[in-house]
């Protein structure tokens, strides 16, 4: 079954001065501020595309990794992840870092590393952002 989910924006103002706010429509968790210098410079309690991007990658990279691990056998505990979006500015969104660890008992590092890369690729927002260099560093906890 499809899944529609919905975000709004509203932008006042040029782009280098201007500022904005965008909610989460579907979820209703919340509106936040966006500016130009929040996505170039410091965020200072505002946030850009590219920190939503980077959410967005994080948790279902999370989530695609442990379905991986699901067809091969495997609950992890616990899988953390971060992803690193980044934003040239002039040239646009270059590449996603993602840096995982993970606690899954009863794994090798060989199959958790070929796990972890097919999770990588098979994540739907890897997908949507297949135009950009993805990467991944993984690391397995005990």
């Amino acid at each position: 079954m499809a899944a529609t989910r919905s975000a709004n924006a509203v932008w006042n103002g040029n782009l280098t001065e201007g500022s904005g706010t965008t909610s989460l429509d579907s979820s209703g968790l919340g509106t936040f501020d966006v500016t130009w210098k929040a996505r170039t410079e410091a965020a200072n309690g505002k946030t850009s595309p590219e920190e939503l991007i980077a959410a967005a990658h994080a948790a279902c990279f999370s989530m695609a990794f442990s379905n991986e691990l699901a067809k091969a056998g495997h609950t992890p505990e616990e899988v953390r992840t971060k992803a690193d979006v980044t934003f040239v500015p002039g040239t646009g969104i270059t590449g996603s870092h993602l840096t995982m660890s993970a606690k899954v008992p009863g794994i090798s590092e060989e199959e958790f590393q070929k796990i972890a890369g097919e999770a990588k690729v098979g994540c739907p927002v890897s997908g949507a952002l297949a135009s950009i260099d993805i990467t991944l560093d993984a690391t397995l906890e005990s």
